[in-house]
């Protein structure tokens, strides 16, 4: 059923102070998380190689070692979502509505939806981290996972138990990505944390650990190490507002890995059905949130324990 005159019967009389309902939007969030690229194809498929190893002792006279082993290990898949969103008010509703700067046929909060939407499903990959979704395909485990399988073993991006944020977890995460983290032939890479990412009821640990110059929660003057170790965390921390746990914290990392396709930007259409008179408006835009490289994230709390 459309918007129509019982459901605006307030707007029709004189003498409204004003119309409350429309509030100020959550800035922007999945942009600083997510790296942004335009696709043109309606699945975006993205394969991860392995190079070569270690070169390998030489004695005199003997043949040199060859490393035959590089080539394609994974493949990762992101296809897109389309998201659609529509309303409709009829004539009389708008005709009759006093209050239209106010409450605008053209203007019930179309952008502010899909701007909240895409917080969530941008969200939701951190969300499901420790999730495997075989859609995604890649190297068959968790985007956060403990076996993430290289050649001759596997590497971790998760803690072997998750905890709860402090300083020394916090130091141990930093300590983990710089030094476990390999390519696919076992080689190490060079990552490093470089910002913090919590709910918005770990923010007053966040700045503790991460706004100060002394060592957080000591009454010496020990310097806090956090600043410096591994390079610091150059990009401190960040609240996500749609985190689903309230212990949930992660790391991101210089390595690129976390992907927003865009297929379709944000469009709006409005029109008036000919038959009805109503007002038609609608939004729609077309994209994917997923990843193609787990090393550019470590989650380390999830689940209180």
């Amino acid at each position: 059923m459309a918007v129509n005159l019982s459901v605006i019967k307030d707007l029709l009389l004189p003498g409204l102070r004003g119309v409350e309902g429309k509030y100020e939007m959550i800035p922007s969030q999945y942009d600083k998380i997510f790296t942004k690229h335009d696709s043109k194809m309606a699945l975006e498929r993205t394969a991860e190689m392995r190079y070569l190893g270690l070169a390998q002792l030489k004695t005199e006279g003997a043949q040199t070692a060859f490393d035959n082993n590089a080539g394609e290990r994974f493949v990762y898949n992101q296809e897109h979502t389309e998201i659609a969103l529509g309303y409709a008010i009829t004539r009389k509703a708008i005709d009759d509505n006093l209050y239209k700067t106010q409450f605008h046929p053209s203007n019930l909060g179309l952008i502010e939806s899909f701007q909240q939407t895409k917080e969530i499903y941008g969200a939701n990959v951190l969300n499901t981290a420790q999730t495997y979704n075989a859609a995604v395909g890649g190297d068959g485990v968790a985007l956060c996972a403990s076996n993430h399988p290289i050649d001759g073993g596997t590497v971790a991006n998760i803690p072997s138990t998750q905890v709860d944020l402090n300083e020394a977890t916090l130091l141990n995460g930093m300590i983990s990505v710089r030094t476990n983290f390999k390519d696919q032939a076992g080689l190490k890479v060079f990552a490093r944390a470089r910002k913090l990412i919590v709910p918005p009821q770990l923010e007053p640990v966040a700045i503790r650990l991460t706004k100060t110059e002394l060592r957080p929660g000591t009454a010496d003057n020990d310097v806090n190490a956090i600043a410096m170790t591994a390079g610091g965390l150059p990009e401190s921390y960040m609240v996500n507002d749609f985190l689903t746990s309230q212990y949930a914290w992660f790391l991101l990392t210089n390595i690129d890995g976390l992907s927003y396709m865009e297929r379709i930007k944000f469009e709006t259409d409005m029109q008036v059905d000919f038959v009805t008179d109503n007002l038609l408006v609608k939004g729609y835009e077309r994209y994917s949130f997923g990843y193609y490289n787990w090393r550019s994230i470590f989650e380390i709390g999830r689940a209180h324990v």
